[in-house]
C-alpha cells in the first residue's frame, strides 16, 4: 500500500453485508405476509444513505424510512422513486414537498393533520400519512384518549389519504418482555378504532428486534433498522453481517523505558520497556473518550492495547516488542472476524449502544469507502 492511500480515518462500508442483512430480515417479514421498510434515517445509521438505500431495495426492502423530511428529499434528489416515510417534523415544516414528491408523512395530531390537510390543498393534490398511535413509549403518537378523534378526522379530511398506522415499541430488544404484549394489545384496540372510521390502514409496528423474533407482530410492513447494518439487537445469535469497519494507520512508532508516561494527565506508565504507535485518530473523529485505558485495536495480526487517554486527534498503541511499520493498517473496529474489535464491544465498555457508535462516525474527518458497489460483488 503506498503511503498516499493510506486512511487518516476511514470507514469502510459493506454493502454487501448489508445486502445479505436486508434479504435475511425481508424474507423473516416474507414468511407473514409484510413488506420491509429499510430505515436510512441519521445517513443511514452513519453509513450513507445513498448507498445503502439502494443496496437495501436490491435486496429486497420496498419501502424506505427516515426521521425527516429532508432526508426524504435528499433520496427523491438522488433518483429513489421507492415508497418513503417521513416521522419527525418541527411544527414549522413546510409539508408542500412531501405532497409533490410524493412522500408520506406521519401524523400523530389533529393540529399535525391540518398542517398537512392545508400543505395539499396548496399544491393541489392529496398527502399520503400513516397516523399514529402512542402505545407506551410516550414520545411522539397520538395518546389513545385522542385517537378516535384523529382518525375520524383523518377520514373525512379529503385532502389526506390515510395509508397507515403505526407505533414504536420500546422493549423488544428484551425478547419476553411484558411492554411487548401489552403495546401490540393497544395497538390493536387502536386498529379497530381505525376501521370502525372508515379506514383500512396498513400496519406496521416491528422494528428490527421484533422483525427478528416476533412474527405475529409483522402485520403488512415490518421497519428494521440497526439489522440492516449487521447489528443485533436480541440476545439470541443471529446471521447478521456488521457492515462497518473503522480503520486508520501508524503515522510513527518510538521506543519508551519502563517508567515513561504517556499522553495526557500521564495516566499510564509503562511496566517495561516497549514500543508506542501513534495512529492519528480521536475523539473529534468518533473515538470516544471514555475509551481511554479500556480499549485495544488490531494491528498487524493480533489485539494491540491503547496506552493513555484518547486525544482529539490521536491515540497511542502500546505494542510491547513488535515495532510496526509505518503506514501498517489499524482497525478501530469491525466485524469480529478474527478477533477484530467491534462497534458493539466499544459501545459495551462505555454503557451505551452500538447505535450510538456508528451513527457517530458521521464526521468530516472520516472519509467513507464502499466495498461492493455492484449487486453481484456481495
Amino acid at each position: 500500500m503506498s503511503t498516499a492511500s493510506l486512511p487518516r480515518a476511514e470507514v469502510v462500508v459493506d454493502l454487501g453485508a448489508v445486502r445479505h442483512n436486508v434479504r435475511l430480515l425481508s424474507s423473516r417479514a416474507a414468511a407473514s405476509g409484510a413488506s420491509t421498510m429499510a430505515v436510512v434515517k441519521a445517513d443511514a445509521y452513519g453509513h450513507g444513505a445513498v448507498a445503502v438505500a439502494r443496496a437495501a431495495l436490491e435486496a429486497g426492502a420496498t419501502w424506505l424510512g427516515v426521521a425527516s423530511l429532508d432526508e426524504a428529499l435528499a433520496l427523491r434528489e438522488a433518483g429513489f422513486t421507492s415508497r418513503m416515510l417521513c416521522w419527525l417534523e418541527t411544527p414549522d415544516v413546510d409539508y408542500t414537498a412531501a405532497v409533490r414528491h410524493d412522500v408520506d408523512v406521519s401524523v400523530s395530531s389533529e393540529a399535525e393533520l391540518a398542517r398537512v390537510a392545508g400543505a395539499a390543498a396548496e399544491v393541489g393534490g392529496r398527502a399520503r400519512v400513516h397516523l399514529k398511535i402512542d402505545t407506551g413509549l410516550s414520545r411522539n403518537g397520538c395518546p389513545a384518549e385522542l385517537w378516535p378523534s384523529l382518525v375520524k378526522a383523518a377520514a373525512a379530511e379529503g385532502g389526506v389519504e390515510v395509508v397507515g398506522m403505526w407505533s414504536h415499541l420500546a422493549c423488544a430488544d428484551e425478547p419476553g418482555h411484558p411492554a411487548i404484549d401489552a403495546q401490540a394489545a393497544r395497538f390493536a384496540d387502536a386498529y379497530d378504532v381505525a376501521r370502525e372510521a372508515g379506514l383500512s390502514p396498513l400496519r406496521h409496528l416491528a422494528n428490527s428486534a421484533a422483525t427478528l423474533t416476533r412474527p405475529d407482530l409483522h402485520f403488512e410492513l415490518v421497519r428494521p433498522g440497526i439489522a440492516v447494518y449487521g447489528l443485533n439487537p436480541v440476545p439470541q445469535p443471529e446471521d447478521l453481517r456488521p457492515a462497518m469497519t473503522f480503520r486508520s494507520c501508524v503515522v510513527m512508532t518510538k521506543r519508551i523505558k519502563a517508567g515513561d508516561s504517556v499522553s495526557y494527565g500521564q495516566t499510564w506508565t509503562a511496566s517495561r520497556d516497549t514500543t508506542l504507535a501513534l495512529v492519528p485518530v480521536g475523539y473529534a473523529d468518533g473515538v470516544p473518550r471514555t475509551l481511554s485505558g479500556r480499549m485495544s485495536v488490531w494491528l498487524d495480526g493480533a489485539r494491540r492495547p491503547v496506552a493513555g487517554r484518547v486525544c482529539m486527534d490521536q491515540l497511542v498503541v502500546d505494542c510491547g516488542d513488535h515495532e510496526p511499520e509505518p503506514g501498517a493498517e489499524v482497525v478501530l473496529f469491525g466485524t469480529g472476524d478474527g478477533g477484530t474489535p467491534t462497534a458493539t464491544e466499544w459501545a459495551d465498555t462505555i454503557g451505551t449502544i452500538d447505535y450510538e457508535i456508528v451513527t457517530g462516525m458521521y464526521r468530516p474527518r472520516v472519509r467513507r469507502r464502499y466495498l461492493g458497489t455492484e449487486r453481484d460483488g456481495t
